[in-house]
């Protein structure tokens, strides 16, 4: 397996003590500081008990990553002990990941993100970090424009265009006004839901199996963000993941940014150019009546059944998800813990203010279809990612595209039965 995956799959020697009792490998996301993060405290873990672990290098893309995983895990592959595994994908790896229920303790972490990791009472996964997408702004911008945080998207829009055009006028010819993940990926799930919800569109798939997405609102949030692309928005987004829109609104050439909080410390680095320059907040209503509506994230720990270690497993996941670790991650990389306590300790307020303002954002984000869906949401989320990616891309009007999307999933989903 190892011989048959070694272009995708990179393992590397972390930590190894003189005489290791076992070896693990923990597979690890790339995104900002996350995997020097991930690095640190299995290297922490292995010092402390005396054993071994191997860092995998995965692909950076959740697509990629997932479909790397499956491969690995339907050939009852032992590569992998440990998964960082992503919020929506508990119901579809469900059947290859030990059950953690009684072995790892929960009490703190919040209750739906408990449920989100347990597929027919087994709990497959380990809340790690959670997440909901926030407004990125340049303040400095805003207060010398005369410009308030937008409340609407029709508001960010315009102030987007104002202050555009008039840093233009001025020199800045690199400058533009809204920056996302537009590439056809996950991430355009997760921001089109994102314009769906805020303007009362619905969540792709109900509660009941139902495919709601045809709807007016629904229709009316897509159009509004394909308006936004060469005009207020790079047409080169049809390409940006997270990476790809920090890049360009950290290099001082875009007004708002949607991304995670993961952002916050590496836009205030000592090398960044907008460092100090930066404020966060809710995510833009949908109109005035609309509402603030930020999709969840998150990642989870999981442990392989084909581990060969899955008690040690389990120690390490125990102790990557810990309250130390989870402060250590929220003040180094701006992760949002999954443990309710943290958000009143001082030192993680300190560093991250946005934390305590943004709270109920955090708590009442919007879930994908996933639990729904099951082990269809996959083909769910492609479905309306590139229905997304045609309105965007001038290659489909929406109201066309989001019809055939609705016939597409109904026959996916088996007129709701899933």
């Amino acid at each position: 397996m190892r011989k048959l995956l070694g272009a995708t799959l990179a393992m590397l020697v972390a930590w190894a003590p003189a005489q290791a009792q076992v070896t693990l490998a923990i597979s690890c996301g790339a995104v900002g500081v996350e995997f020097q993060l991930c690095r640190e405290g299995a290297e922490a873990w292995a010092r402390e008990t005396g054993n071994r672990v191997q860092l995998v290098s995965t692909p950076s893309g959740s697509t990629e990553r997932l479909a790397l995983y499956q491969q690995l895990l339907s050939a009852g592959s032992a590569d992998i002990d440990v998964l960082q595994v992503d919020v929506v994908w508990p119901g579809t790896l469900a059947g290859h990941l030990l059950d953690l229920k009684g072995r790892v303790e929960t009490e703190g972490v919040f209750p739906a993100l408990v449920r989100n990791n347990t597929v027919d009472g087994r709990l497959v996964a380990m809340p790690w970090f959670t997440n909901a997408g926030v407004l990125y702004f340049r303040r400095d911008l805003l207060d010398q424009h005369g410009r308030a945080v937008p409340e609407t998207w029709q508001d960010m829009a315009e102030t987007a265009r104002h202050i555009m055009q008039a840093e233009r006028a001025a020199g800045n010819d690199r400058i533009w006004g809204y920056v996302f993940q537009g590439r056809a990926y996950e991430g355009l799930t997760v921001n089109a839901l994102e314009w769906v919800a805020s303007h009362g569109g619905g969540t792709i798939v109900s509660d009941d199996g139902t495919v709601t997405i045809n709807n007016p609102n629904a229709i009316r949030a897509i159009e509004q963000a394909a308006g936004w692309v060469g005009h207020i928005t790079p047409r080169g987004v049809l390409n940006y993941a997270e990476e790809e829109a920090r890049g360009v609104f950290q290099s001082g050439n875009a007004v708002f940014m949607r991304n995670w909080p993961y952002a916050w410390p590496l836009l205030n680095a000592e090398d960044s150019a907008v460092r100090g320059k930066v404020g966060v907040a809710l995510l833009p209503k949908g109109g005035a009546q609309g509402r603030h509506s930020a999709t969840l994230g998150g990642e989870q720990l999981a442990v392989s059944r084909y581990s060969r270690h899955p008690d040690a497993a389990v120690e390490l996941v125990r102790y990557l998800t810990s309250q130390a670790e989870q402060k250590r991650r929220a003040i180094a990389g701006s992760f949002n813990p999954t443990l309710e306590p943290l958000y009143r300790d001082q030192e993680i307020i300190t560093a991250n203010p946005f934390f305590a303002d943004l709270y109920d954002s955090f708590v009442n984000a919007v879930a994908r279809p996933s639990g729904v869906t099951g082990g269809r949401y996959n083909q769910v989320s492609a479905e309306f990612w590139n229905a997304v990616h045609n309105v965007l891309s001038e290659q489909a009007e929406a109201a066309p595209a989001l019809a055939r999307l609705e016939r597409n999933l109904r026959r996916v989903g088996r007129n709701g039965r899933w």
